[in-house]
């Protein structure tokens, strides 16, 4: 008889949810959620019930050393972390070896800032503009056996390129010397000629090779001028933090001298129940 009901197809179970009027209460609480939450207030109110039975039994006359030098706050014990109290003079010095770190700190931070601001020259819009000398551009290097080869050496001949093309201050296609071909044609490019009957000039078409040429200049060019940007937002932003972080020590500097001042008791302040005084008057 069993077997012949588990063959049977049965309806699937399902919970109740929560009515949509009360969904902002979160899920609807089901008979195994009360069952928990009821055990979980009773195991705290047996404990409740159990303390107040031992605070009942408890002798009122009991003593203990440790509570001699026990402290408490808002009834809670105090316990001694082993903090020893440092005398005024050791106070003083410490805050002074300390004013003289921060000091130290912030002569470096200004150099800092001062090497920054003279790699970029802020212009009247507020825009950095770039010095040459600042963008590393990468270069060669040529080793010499002595001083005097040193003096002598030509990097135009060394790297047979003409030094007044403006080639020399590049480190990648250079334009060596007696090559016709581009250097030629550019001085071509875009001038007259007069034919023979004296008629007015043509101009003369740009090559390939002409072109080619101004292409990869003008890329050249803007890959430069990204690099460029991107140079001088990196120093911007560097100058600004570099900035901040002066402002930061400056203020920690003046905060330690004022608390010097008031350890040799050269100027006033506040005593314990919050009432102002001035050097020369009796502290009430």
């Amino acid at each position: 008889m069993s077997s012949m009901r588990n063959a049977v197809q049965r309806r699937n179970h399902k919970e109740r949810a929560q009515p949509e009027e009360r969904k902002k209460w979160g899920l609807l609480e089901k008979h195994k959620d009360y069952s928990l939450r009821a055990k979980d207030f009773a195991k705290k109110k047996a404990h409740i019930r159990l303390l107040r039975e031992k605070a009942g039994a408890r002798n009122p006359d009991e003593f203990s050393f440790g509570m001699v030098n026990a402290r408490s706050k808002g009834g809670v014990k105090q316990a001694d972390r082993g903090n020893r109290s440092m005398s005024h003079e050791v106070v003083k010095l410490l805050k002074t070896q300390d004013q003289g770190y921060l000091r130290t700190m912030l002569q470096s931070v200004r150099n800092e800032r001062r090497e920054l601001e003279e790699g970029l020259v802020l212009g009247v819009d507020g825009v950095g503009a770039l010095k040459s000398a600042g963008l590393k551009q990468g270069g060669h290097m040529v080793f010499v056996d002595g001083v005097e080869e040193q003096r002598a050496f030509d990097a135009g001949e060394w790297f047979g390129v003409e030094e007044g093309d403006g080639m020399m201050g590049r480190v990648w296609n250079r334009r060596r010397k007696g090559s016709t071909g581009v250097a030629a044609e550019e001085k071509e490019v875009l001038e007259d000629v007069e034919d023979g009957d004296g008629g007015g000039g043509m101009k003369r078409k740009k090559s390939q090779k002409v072109q080619d040429a101004e292409a990869q200049n003008a890329k050249d060019e803007a890959v430069w001028q990204r690099r460029k940007a991107k140079w001088q937002d990196q120093q911007l932003r560097k100058l600004e933090a570099v900035k901040q972080k002066e402002e930061d020590l400056v203020t920690a500097d003046q905060e330690l001298e004022l608390q010097r001042a008031r350890a040799n008791h050269q100027i006033g302040g506040v005593n314990k129940k919050g009432v102002k005084f001035k050097i020369g008057q009796r502290r009430r």
